[in-house]
């Protein structure tokens, strides 16, 4: 199958520049970071790339020399299998190697009506906690673009080891 669709002859997949940000816990239903872990799962390495949307056209422009140096580091390391890469919606202070922000969120389910008369949903959350220095929220926030390593295995090492203990099972 790899044949089929010349995979052979690629070394890296970059996915994005997105608009719209992929910080924290909003990679977990990210297509740009899907399409970079599809990636690795080929054996390839996988770059996810995002940027805040916000409502003015997005200036690529003000970002060039920052892509040029995160994809001058990243694609000379083949250690970096899989990379979160996000761009602040300012130019951009330097680079910070971060990790995921993982926050907690009071989420509310707020019905609604599309113009259409059909119903929908919106989900409307509010951090409990504050943003953590040294994760890639807090990066962008402080207008630096956040590199963030990531994984495919999701396990708990600690949680899979602890629960084989707790509940032995045959």
């Amino acid at each position: 199958m790899l044949g089929v669709h010349n995979w052979e002859k690629v070394d890296v997949v970059l996915s994005g520049i997105n608009l719209g940000s992929n910080l924290g816990n909003s990679i977990w239903h990210s297509g740009t970071v899907a399409a970079a872990k599809q990636a690795t799962l080929l054996e390839l390495r996988g770059i996810a790339l995002s940027m805040p949307a916000t409502q003015d056209e997005p200036n690529f422009d003000m970002l060039k020399a920052s892509v040029e140096k995160v994809l001058g580091i990243l694609l000379k390391d083949p250690e970096l299998k899989l990379v979160n890469v996000n761009f602040p919606d300012v130019e951009p202070r330097g680079l910070r190697w971060t990790r995921q922000s993982v926050r907690h969120y009071d989420g509310k389910v707020v019905p609604g009506e599309d113009p259409m008369g059909r119903k929908h949903f919106w989900f409307s959350v509010v951090p409990i906690e504050g943003t953590e220095e040294g994760t890639d929220r807090w990066a962008v926030e402080q207008g630096y673009v956040s590199m963030t390593p990531l994984r495919i295995d999701l396990t708990s090492a600690r949680e899979l080891a602890a629960a084989a203990t707790r509940h032995p099972v045959e």
